[in-house]
């Protein structure tokens, strides 16, 4: 850590859930059906609080009031795009002016360690909306010397009302790689937070007001996938919808697109991320990225390294230190100081999880330590470590979330190659070796959207993010995820003289 890393404070320990209703032109509305669910803790599997459960009618609430302020000639239509970036720029300002409050939060709700939490997920919100403020102004079209007597141009427009779907799993990160782009390029927003993880988008939701964007900008309808989400999904006046979670669900989302309006779609998908550790590259740091990229936030990542493929000669060695590894773990309430392994979302992974560990033993993979659940409440699951998995496995193919590293053998660099490709995702990878060539020529055949070369993990607001295959459509982040959106518009003008 550079010296600009901040002091990590304690978390808070008496602070209020101030925000729990649904947030439409600025206002804060009950659900129009009267319900509400339940937010539980997952360390100790105790109700937080009640948070309102917005559904159909609700999202047409929000979608109404995005449309507003998406018309022409709106404070936000007319607004300068630079005064857009400083608004944004705002909103970050509040965010870290209530970073400890943000961090707590969400390392309650999400079962997330506190450290991690404040240092890096909301010191890169932070970062996030920046950088996409940064941009605001900096959207450009080109001129284009077109056959004729025309003068031709392009302009990047928004696409309208944005339906944004957030994970569980990083809800604060997707918040901000969710609207920061969309707002940077001037569109509005109507979106829903996991019904597991909606307590930190509802206090952003306040910040939003605060900031100063006009009422309808941004709205956020906390509820469920099968009806906020579906609703969102196939709703006749949303222009775009972005996702971020299972592609189980990604698939139905894609479906109520193209049977509702056609709307523009963009998906980040499951993952089974291959890991390739070739002999020669340096043992220590392999195997501690990789033991990283599989067990960060107790395995709940999309790019979990969940396929680990070690060659033949260091395997032996590679898995004895990775058992090592994944034995130093702390368990406990992920807000107390020392713990370094927290719980599981919820119930229904918790079980997902330990189904799949069983279904590695009975497969006849070699359990090296872990295997079973810890402790008498909470949904915590020891950190598992397999060796002698083979590709046919349940383990090796499907995507567990969770904090279980699988490790497999390989012999040759062309047989590596065409196993870490034999799977239907493609989101990211990572290669050790100290053979530049060979990382070049592994990187450039390893079908996948982010490819780590000696790390894992690596990236930041200016780096495209997204998947081949099964694990989505499009990109966040960086510039090629600013463009997702807007819409380019060619205009020709015939003009009397053409001058070159």
């Amino acid at each position: 850590m550079s010296s600009a890393t901040p002091a990590i404070p304690s978390p808070l320990a008496d602070w209020k859930i101030q925000y729990t209703k649904i947030f439409i032109n600025n206002e804060w509305h009950n659900s129009v059906s009267g319900k509400k669910f339940p937010v539980i803790n997952p360390a100790t599997e105790e109700v937080i609080c009640e948070v309102e459960e917005g559904d159909k009618a609700d999202v047409d609430k929000a979608v109404r009031a995005a449309r507003q302020a998406f018309q022409i000639g709106s404070p936000w239509r007319t607004m300068d795009a630079s005064e857009r970036g400083r608004l944004i720029h705002k909103l970050a300002d509040l965010i870290e002016r209530d970073r400890l409050l943000l961090a707590t939060m969400e390392a309650t709700n999400g079962g997330k360690l506190f450290a991690t939490t404040y240092l890096m997920e909301l010191g890169g919100c932070v970062k996030g909306l920046r950088y996409c403020a940064g941009w605001a102004d900096k959207i450009q079209g080109h001129t284009i010397p077109s056959d004729g007597d025309f003068f031709t141009y392009t302009r990047r427009e928004p696409v309208g009302v944005c339906g944004q779907i957030l994970p569980w799993n990083f809800p604060l990160v997707m918040l901000v790689w969710k609207i920061g782009p969309a707002l940077s390029c001037g569109n509005t927003v109507v979106l829903k937070p996991a019904e597991q993880t909606p307590l930190t988008a509802l206090h952003v939701a306040s910040l939003i007001k605060e900031a100063g964007f006009p009422p309808g900008v941004v709205n956020i309808v906390p509820g469920y996938g099968p009806t906020a989400g579906a609703a969102i999904s196939s709703h006749m006046d949303v222009d775009k919808v972005a996702f971020t979670g299972s592609t189980e669900v990604g698939k139905l989302i894609k479906e109520a697109a193209g049977k509702s309006n056609l709307k523009r779609v963009t998906l980040e998908l499951g993952g089974k991320s291959p890991c390739i550790v070739f002999a020669d590259a340096d043992l220590d740091t392999a195997v501690e990225y990789a033991h990283m990229g599989v067990f960060f936030h107790q395995g709940q990542a999309c790019i979990a390294a969940s396929r680990l493929f070690v060659e033949e000669s260091i395997y032996d060695e590679f898995v004895r230190k990775s058992v090592e590894r994944a034995k130093k773990y702390v368990f406990g309430n992920p807000l107390n100081p020392g713990v370094n392994h927290g719980p599981q979302i919820d119930k229904e992974q918790y079980n997902k999880i330990l189904d799949l560990i069983e279904s590695g033993k009975k497969q006849g993979a070699k359990l090296e330590c872990g295997g079973g659940p810890w402790g008498n409440k909470g949904y915590f699951i020891q950190p598992t470590v397999f060796s002698n998995v083979t590709d046919e496995m349940r383990i090796a193919k499907e995507e567990i979330f969770g904090p279980v590293q699988q490790i497999m053998k390989f012999k040759t660099l062309d047989e590596v190659i065409k196993r870490a490709n034999n799977t239907t995702y493609g989101l990211a990878a990572g290669i050790f070796t100290k053979d530049l060539d060979k990382a070049v020529t592994v990187s450039s055949a390893l079908q996948a959207g982010t490819v780590w070369v000696n790390c894992y993990g690596a990236g930041g607001a200016q780096c495209p993010f997204g998947g081949y295959k099964m694990s989505g459509n499009g990109r966040e982040l960086g510039e090629d995820g600013l463009y997702e959106y807007t819409e380019i518009k060619t205009v020709a003008m015939k003009i009397s003289q053409k001058n070159s």
